[in-house]
């Protein structure tokens, strides 16, 4: 057991080429929604939140999701745009945690993935005053039916306030499950004085 457990199944290199590695291997493994994330932001003044996002791009330049900008998430990244994110594959039994300060991509981004939604999501999302108070179900479909209506026929327009942000990491932190609560740990940090530009080291479980 001590020869097995000592290998080091997390090693020190480029961290985007190891979550690509790993994405790859939960997007076969994951029953359900393997590009689902948590995403904490918290308030000008510290108070948390935190919810499910889905991952919709990601590379050297960081991790896009979508969202509509006027939700409780929207308005406290306009406050502050220092986030965290967690993923958990439970069938690979690793979790990777990412922090960094995140950007609203480009329009010609956000109208990109827009378009290529369902169009009854892109409806759903002219419809939704996310994170509002809402009367009742009759309400949201009322509006949802509005806006079938209003394009008809035509291109859905998104709406302006409906984008997508960018997590551009400072740090990445790779856990991985290991027999006897012996797990693995190795926390990557961004350092533009390394070769790399990344340094990293494990951490105790």
């Amino acid at each position: 057991m001590e020869s097995q457990q000592a290998h080091e199944v997390i090693p020190h290199g480029d961290p985007f080429a190891l979550f690509q590695t790993w994405y790859d291997e939960a997007r076969a493994s994951e029953p359900n929604d393997s590009n689902a994330m948590a995403l904490a932001t918290a308030t000008a003044d510290g108070l948390p939140s935190v919810r499910m996002v889905l991952l919709k791009g990601h590379g050297p330049d960081g991790f896009v999701f979508y969202t509509n900008g006027h939700s409780r998430k929207g308005r406290e990244i306009a406050q502050n745009p220092h986030v965290a994110l967690l993923f958990h594959w439970k069938s690979l039994r690793r979790q990777i945690r990412i922090e960094g300060v995140l950007s609203p991509v480009s329009d010609a981004e956000a109208d990109s993935y827009f378009h290529s939604r369902a169009r009854d999501s892109q409806l759903g999302a002219v419809a939704s005053d996310q994170s509002a108070p809402l009367d009742s179900r009759e309400t949201f479909l009322a509006r949802y039916e509005e806006a079938r209506e209003r394009f008809e026929g035509g291109t859905v327009e998104r709406p302006r306030h409906w984008t997508g942000y960018r997590v551009v990491p400072s740090a990445i932190e790779f856990w991985h499950d290991r027999d006897f609560r012996l797990h693995e740990r190795r926390r990557f940090v961004r350092d533009e004085a390394a070769a790399a530009g990344w340094t990293s080291s494990l951490l105790y479980p």
